[in-house]
């Protein structure tokens, strides 16, 4: 009975960890999408390898979440094949965080370097594509900032330092003069380099407390899910 008990409540624990971990992958799938929105222009002016991190969350999420799914079906049913394999997506799961985390580590300063040239690229097509400029000027207006590293990057560029002009997105106040001899009282001073980081250095720790969360959790989950497993080998009853 002792016996019995103890794997019922393995059991429990197995099943209201996965409904946590569910729980998670919802909440890492809700970062990706609000990290996709808030970045969207200034994906738009980078590289595909800085845009996919986002996407990146929100596939990590969407996986979690159909795991979770199957490791609760597994709990429930007390099938050795669904929990095993639960346990094993789980540790594959978890290693790739741990290889993730040391990669974000290692090349952050890559990644500062890709979304600069990326905004200095789209500063020289500026004009010439359509899509690209509007991309530009949203970024511009939504982050309050001029430039790659401040306002007077755009004199490096030939039509605007032809006749000493910023674009209008650029603009503090709302005139019609606003970007024509810019100076730091018409126009954000601030680059949009450092406007970005600024963002993504506030939001990190709301990323990091997710993922110290759910790496903790899914330890448990795999704890657990040996323990069950080796509770349904034996052939314990667990109901």
């Amino acid at each position: 009975m002792a016996v019995e008990g103890g794997m019922k409540c393995v059991k429990f624990l197995v099943f209201i960890f996965n409904f946590i971990f569910w729980v998670c992958g919802v909440a890492l799938v809700a970062i990706g999408i609000y990290a996709q929105v808030a970045l969207d222009k200034a994906l738009a002016v980078s590289s595909a390898s800085a845009s996919s991190t986002p996407v990146a969350i929100l596939v990590l999420g969407i996986i979690i979440f159909f795991i979770s799914f199957f490791g609760c079906c597994g709990a429930w049913k007390e099938s050795y094949c669904m929990v095993t394999t639960f346990a094993i997506l789980l540790s594959i799961i978890f290693l790739v965080e741990i290889a993730a985390a040391i990669a974000g580590y290692v090349f952050k300063d890559k990644v500062r370097t890709v979304l600069e040239d990326g905004l200095w690229d789209a500063m020289r097509q500026y004009g010439e594509d359509e899509p690209l400029t509007q991309a530009v000027d949203e970024l511009q207006r939504d982050f309050a900032c001029c430039g790659v590293n401040n306002y007077t990057d755009w004199a490096t560029i030939e039509r605007f330092k032809a006749n000493d002009t910023v674009p209008r997105s650029c603009c503090r106040i709302n005139s019609t003069s606003c970007n024509v001899h810019p100076s730091p009282t018409t126009v954000h001073a601030e680059g949009c380099l450092q406007s970005i980081e600024a963002w993504m250095k506030r939001n990190i720790l709301i990323v990091a407390a997710v993922a110290l969360g759910i790496a903790f959790f899914e330890i448990l989950g795999i704890i657990f899910a040996c323990c069950l497993m080796k509770g349904i080998r034996s052939g314990y009853e667990v109901m």
